[in-house]
């Protein structure tokens, strides 16, 4: 098994490297800071777990040549590309909207779904699961973190493995798999901190600001995710 995993300095190498992608700002790092000072650690530790789900799949398509396979279809990973960008679009749009409507007026809950006018609905909160299948899908259609698993995992398998056949297969999925087990326990601890941050009372004028800029940021995020030349080309 030893002589399937890099050795001690390409470990340590891909440790630190996993641990400054985790830490840049994007996706996978705002929507888990953002549902958790939303709606509590709860809510961000389901989102956190959806998008490692996510990559599970992604390291999954991998290791098995499915990634390949639609980088290769034409048009395949355009289509990803902008299925993605658009629903980071709805995730914004959904925060400025939450951030511009009065509670006390608010005709649609928090998923899209139309609200009880007898229920308020800055009371009302996602469900677990409506939280994990948000991170699920922001992870899956996000186009650039397939082409990751593609480009990042090869240069740190060891230089002895093949380069086809089942023992590459396996070192893929071993990287894969302490790819997502960091990347889970780094979401956790973010939702941690976002969890002490949110004990803070903080008035309404400042989570509608609060949502406003979350809002923006999806959108800014759906615009370079469409604008991207690496995944048209």
């Amino acid at each position: 098994m030893t002589d399937l995993l890099p050795g001690p300095a390409q470990a340590a190498a891909f440790a630190l490297a996993v641990l400054v992608l985790n830490a840049t700002p994007g996706v996978d790092l705002l929507l888990t800071l953002s549902r958790t000072l939303a709606h509590g650690p709860r809510a961000g530790l389901a989102t956190a777990l959806g998008i490692n789900a996510g990559c599970v799949v992604h390291a999954l398509a991998a290791a098995f040549g499915l990634a390949t396979w639609l980088a290769l279809v034409p048009g395949g990973l355009l289509a990803l590309q902008w299925a993605g960008a658009a629903y980071l679009a709805w995730l914004g749009f959904g925060l400025w909207r939450q951030a511009w409507q009065p509670a006390a007026t608010r005709s649609w809950g928090v998923d899209g779904v139309p609200a009880s006018p007898a229920v308020p609905v800055s009371g009302q909160s996602p469900s677990l699961r409506a939280e994990f299948r948000r991170g699920l899908l922001t992870n899956l259609l996000n186009p650039k973190v397939a082409l990751f698993f593609l480009v990042f995992l090869p240069p740190f398998l060891p230089p002895s493995l093949p380069q086809a056949g089942g023992s590459r297969m396996v070192g893929f999925l071993l990287l894969g798999a302490w790819f997502v087990l960091q990347s889970t326990a780094f979401l956790f601890m973010v939702v941690v901190l976002a969890g002490r941050l949110r004990r803070w009372q903080t008035p309404q004028s400042v989570q509608r600001m609060a949502n406003a800029l979350g809002g923006t940021l999806f959108m800014v995020l759906a615009w370079r995710v469409a604008a991207s030349k690496t995944v048209a080309a």
